[in-house]
Formats: structure tokens, sequence, C-alpha cells
């Protein structure tokens, strides 16, 4: 091995790095996932391309953002607006999901105005235009390249002067020059790093598509987080539903999500979300049922939040749910115990929400504390009422943004009592400063 040239031992599964082999990663645990990596390729190739001058901020001339609008109203709301030029943007979601179709739909709506190339690396070219077909986008004029080797299709990129390319997947690139199987961490980051590069440099857009694990988590492009601009997971959700959700954007504002339907002719979008997780039955609300409006950047729509208390099997408690983190679950629990002085140490926790849908603001927690309460006790929810609130470890219960835009989005639905914290000027029915208030305006002389 050359002078100045050091190698590192590299975890496949995870990115752990380390200077020396070892049988089981201590990052994630993984057994026989070290590979060696030689450093100096990649510094070598970085310093060809960089420069080490320096400019004055007051004298650079700030440069506005060029978009892309896609035609897709539903990938344009989470992106901010469309495709912005000179990013890359990671799509993850598990196989099957609808990565590949999402994409392919977008990338025919932007034929015709931009040139697109779609490089298919797990799929033939003939398997992509059979799919097409499929989606009713078979004659839009995008090009196909199955080309799985970064510097060619880098050199086509700049020969076919692309002003999208899609892709599909980045575990399937590779570089003879890291010497290492596709898929492994050294590869992704190289060939990631040589994308994001021409996108740059030519003014173009990178649409990246990678799996994601059973845990829900990138696997393997989670160590590129940090090279692209937007990175996007596509979620499932009940009644072949998808969510499309931003985790991080350079570019935009990561509140927003999209929602598609996933039908014979791919995904469709669905606009109006306001009723579209709220479950429709007959009689009366069963104890551990609160209705909660939430807000997803900018819409207003409401979700069930479900709660179930059994004895716990192995005698300690645990928390069981998917939905929402289980940490706020056991957080909002406790809230309960200290203050309201109902007990759930010996109880295993379950909570969901209808429709599969992932909730993560806080205006959830009074809700949920309404939920485990009720289905403690066993006293239900009175129909008609909704609930929405932060909790704070003192039992106050703390104002939301956009409760004018919750109450008006309830009342349209039929739902005329909120039990709610003042602010906003929404004027609720049933204002609550405490956990102990809410308890009392939602049951009653029951609570």
């Amino acid at each position: 091995m050359g002078k100045g040239v050091k190698s590192r031992f590299v975890c496949t599964e995870c990115g752990y790095e380390v200077s020396k082999w070892v049988g089981k990663c201590p990052g994630c645990g993984a057994w026989n996932s070290m590979v060696e990596q030689v450093r100096g390729g990649e510094r070598e190739r970085g310093e060809r391309r960089g420069g080490s001058g320096v400019v004055w901020l007051p004298e650079v001339v700030a440069q506005g953002e060029e978009r892309i609008v896609t035609g897709v109203g539903e990938f344009d709301r989470v992106l901010g607006g469309g495709l912005v030029r000179g990013s890359v943007v990671l799509v993850g979601g598990e196989p099957g999901i609808g990565k590949s179709t999402l994409v392919l739909q977008v990338a025919a709506r932007l034929a015709g105005g931009v040139k697109v190339v779609y490089a298919a690396g797990e799929e033939s070219v003939g398997q992509v235009a059979a799919r097409a077909a499929r989606l009713g986008c078979g004659k839009a004029e995008v090009e196909l390249a199955a080309e799985t080797q970064v510097e060619s299709l880098e050199a086509l990129l700049r020969q076919r002067r692309a002003d999208v390319v899609v892709v599909d997947s980045l575990q399937m690139l590779y570089s003879p020059q890291m010497g290492s199987a596709p898929g492994t961490v050294n590869q992704l980051k190289f060939c990631a790093y040589e994308l994001a590069q021409w996108a740059r440099e030519q003014g173009g857009v990178v649409l990246l598509v990678a799996h994601v694990t059973k845990e829900g988590v990138i696997a393997g492009p989670k160590q590129v987080e940090h090279m692209v601009d937007t990175v996007l997971y596509v979620e499932a959700a009940e009644h072949n539903l998808r969510i499309l959700r931003g985790v991080k954007n350079r570019f935009g504002s990561v509140d927003e999500i999209g929602v598609f339907e996933m039908t014979g002719k791919g995904l469709v979008e669905v606009a109006e979300v306001s009723r579209l997780f709220l479950v429709q039955r007959e009689g009366g609300v069963p104890p551990g049922v609160v209705v909660a409006p939430v807000v997803e950047g900018s819409r207003a729509f409401l979700v069930e939040i479900q709660a179930l208390t059994v004895p716990a099997k192995s005698g300690v408690s645990r928390v069981y749910a998917g939905s929402i983190e289980p940490a706020r679950v056991s957080r909002v629990a406790a809230v309960l115990e200290k203050h309201v002085g109902v007990q759930f140490g010996s109880q295993d926790l379950y909570v969901n929400v209808a429709g599969g849908l992932r909730v993560q603001e806080v205006g959830v927690e009074l809700p949920l504390a309404m939920a485990l309460y009720s289905a403690r006790t066993g006293l239900a929810v009175p129909a008609g009422l909704v609930v929405v609130g932060e909790l704070s470890l003192a039992g106050e219960v703390r104002a939301v943004r956009d409760l004018r835009r919750r109450v008006r989005t309830a009342r349209e639905l039929g739902f005329e009592r909120v039990v709610s914290p003042p602010g906003d000027g929404a004027d609720p029915l049933l204002v609550v400063r405490n956990v102990k208030e809410a308890v009392r305006a939602v049951f009653g002389a029951g609570g």
C-alpha cells in the first residue's frame, strides 16, 4: 500500500468505522459486516474538483431558487413548490410500497417541458416501459437507460444535456474505483457525491430511489442523507393510502405531507383529507377512542386516536405504539398518574391512530391522555367532541398552532364541542388549562 494511503473498516449495515477489523460491529452489532476501504482515492478526486479560495460573505450575490414544477400536486406540495435545480432528492420506502411508481409518474409529467433520463438499475428498460404503459404514461418523452456504473451514467447525462435524472435505485449504482460490491456504504457515498456534483455543476436535478429496512430506516443510504438536499419517505396507510412525508428539505418545510391512493393506474392524488382518517361507525363511541384535529403543513384534518390498556403479561408495563412515538405515550401516561391518579404501572398500553397515519405533532398529547384515561376507566368520550392540546410534565395544557383552523375543520365535519387550550381567538366551547380540568370537561362527573 502506497505512502499516505490509509485503510479503514466500515460496517456495510450501519456505516460504523474502525481502524482495525473486528468480527462484530460496535455500532449495530452485526457480525462479519466490516469491510476494508482505502482512503485516498476520494480525497484526491475531491482535491481535483475543489479549490481553496475564499470570498467575503457581503460580496456574494445570493441566488434565487429556480424550481421545476412536476405537475404532481402532492409531490410538489411536500417539496415546497417543485424540484429545485442543482439539488438531489432521496425517496425512501419499503420494497413494493410505490417508490418506483411515484418517480416514474413524476418523470412522465415532467417530460415535454424538460429533458428527463430514467436510469433503471433494478429493471430492464422493457420492464420499465411495460410499467409505464400500465400507468397510462407509456408515450411520455422519457429517455430510458439501463446504466448502473456511475461514471458512464454521468457521461451520458452530460451528452444528453439532461435536466432531471431518476436513479432507481441508489443501491444498484457502483464505481470500479471503489473496489467493493454495489450497495456498500463506500459505493453509496461515492455515487451520491458524483451525482450531486453533476447536479450542482449542470443545474440538474437528481431523484434517488432507496429502500428501507423493516424497521422503517433507510438502509445504507442513511449514510448519504447529509449529502442530499431533500429526503422523502413513502409510508403505507390503510385503504391503499400512501403518505409522502419530508424529513429533510433545504428548500422548504418538512411539515407538509402528500396523500396518494394506490390504484390499478398508479398513485392518484388525494386532495381532500379532512375526513379521510375518521372511522365511520354505528352507535356510540367505545371507550379508548378520541377524535383530534391535527395540522400537517397547510392542512388541518381529523384523526381518531385509539388506546387500549390490559394487565401486563410479564409483570412489567410495556408500550405498543406505531403511529405515535412510544416515548410520548409513556410520558403522557406518567402525567396522568402524577396529576390525575390513574395508575398504569401494571398495564400494557396499546395506542394506534386509525388509518395507519403516523402523527408527530404535539397537539395530539391531550387527546392521547383522554384516550388513555378512557381506556383505563372504561368511560367513553361523548359523541361530537374533539380534543386538542399539548401536555406539559406539570400537567398544564399548552396552546397549539393554528387552533382557529383546527376548530373550523372540526365544526365543518359536525363536531361542535371542542376541548382545547385558550389561544388564537378561536373561541372553543370548552377551554381547559390543565389535565384535571380536561378530564372534568370531557367526562363530567364521571371523571
